[in-house]
């Protein structure tokens, strides 16, 4: 059998079929789209996800009879009180905190190298002083590159600012015609498709119900754990707490790396506030408590009819989506994982299975 023999009999097994072909084109279009265009359709964006998010709500108010334009209203007044809480207050906290974490950096540093001396007269044969030279010279270009990062971001405010500005406007907007117009924006995206859209929505079946418990879940985790984290790290008098609780609530974004990153920032402030103390070892305790607990119960619970998706596919769909997208690559890095699952199983699969019952239905007519 030559190449060109097997190059046919799989493009003849997943091409075949019109649909599969249009199927691959959307795909290839909406992924180009996003890659293309990501920054400017990222208002868009955005509020899409929001809205998705929103609509669970709205859903369960309809489902208890409430007109569906008022239960619009009322999710939407309920999301601009969010967004607003998260605009002047929260916000505001977590930026003064970083403003004095970068401030303390310097300190910080220089509290750490005190440490490794501190080690290497301890314990001479476990750090040598050449080891303790460079990893003094690593921390002095990372806290250069952070006070340099400081600077520019700085210089950078008011194009921030305006964007953010664009933001607040756009996308409150953008979420209340997605909520309000949902059904007739679902038509008209329905009526671009081509009429035999079977294998679509199968694979659109199979992953709305996923997404949606993904995205709502996803939403309820970051806010559990960090409000957790919060309440944990001001109990033990730890400072910059807001901005640690934020940090350890988006970890979850990232399963596995996540968890493990944030623990630097954790126990690089608890040692510098409290150093090797009883105190210190308390937090990092608590901070792998409430890690595991996160791990071992709360997902579980959360995304209890969520795929089973191998480690290794999740970490690499992190890697590639976020390296293209960013924070929302990561942030979807498991639903398009399942969606790509979804493809290769159903793709040839529905394919066979549909000109098989077409058979039988042309067989039955005969």
């Amino acid at each position: 059998m030559t190449l060109r023999s097997v190059f046919r009999r799989w493009m003849d097994h997943y091409f075949s079929d019109e649909e599969a072909v249009i199927l691959l084109v959307v795909l290839v279009l909406g992924f180009t789209a996003v890659i293309l265009f990501g920054r400017m359709l990222a208002p868009f964006l955005t509020a899409l996800v929001v809205a998705f998010l929103l609509q669970g709500p709205v859903s369960w108010m309809e489902r208890r009879r409430m007109p569906r334009l008022l239960a619009v209203f009322v999710v939407f007044l309920a999301f601009i009180g969010v967004l607003l809480a998260l605009a002047f207050i929260l916000m505001p906290l977590i930026w003064n905190q970083l403003v004095g974490l970068v401030q303390e950096a310097p300190r910080m540093f220089a509290s750490g190298q005190q440490l490794l001396d501190d080690l290497q007269e301890r314990y001479p044969n476990l750090v040598t002083p050449d080891q303790m030279q460079n990893w003094i010279d690593v921390a002095g270009r990372e806290v250069t590159q952070l006070g340099q990062r400081a600077l520019t971001l700085s210089l950078a405010s008011l194009g921030n600012v305006l964007t953010l500005i664009v933001y607040l406007i756009l996308v409150p907007i953008l979420v209340f015609f997605m909520l309000k117009d949902r059904d007739r924006l679902v038509g008209f995206t329905i009526s671009l498709l081509p009429q035999r859209r079977e294998l679509m929505t199968r694979i659109w079946e199979e992953m709305d119900d996923q997404i949606a418990n993904y995205v709502r879940g996803k939403f309820i985790e970051i806010i559990i754990v960090g409000t957790v984290a919060f309440f944990t790290f001001a109990y033990f008098g730890l400072p910059y707490t807001a901005l640690l609780a934020v940090v350890v609530g988006l970890s979850v974004l990232v399963p596995y790396i996540g968890a493990a990153v944030t623990t630097l920032p954790v126990a690089a402030v608890a040692g510098f506030h409290f150093g090797l103390t009883n105190e210190f070892l308390y937090v990092l305790v608590a901070y792998g408590v409430l890690q595991a607990l996160d791990g071992n119960v709360l997902s579980p619970i959360l995304f209890s009819e969520a795929v089973n998706i191998h480690p290794v596919s999740i970490i690499l769909a992190i890697l590639f989506f976020g390296g293209i997208w960013g924070f929302w690559g990561v942030f979807f890095a498991i639903p398009l994982a399942t969606l790509l699952k979804a493809l290769v199983y159903a793709w040839p699969r529905g394919i066979k299975q549909r000109h098989l019952r077409e058979s039988a239905e042309t067989h039955t007519e005969s």
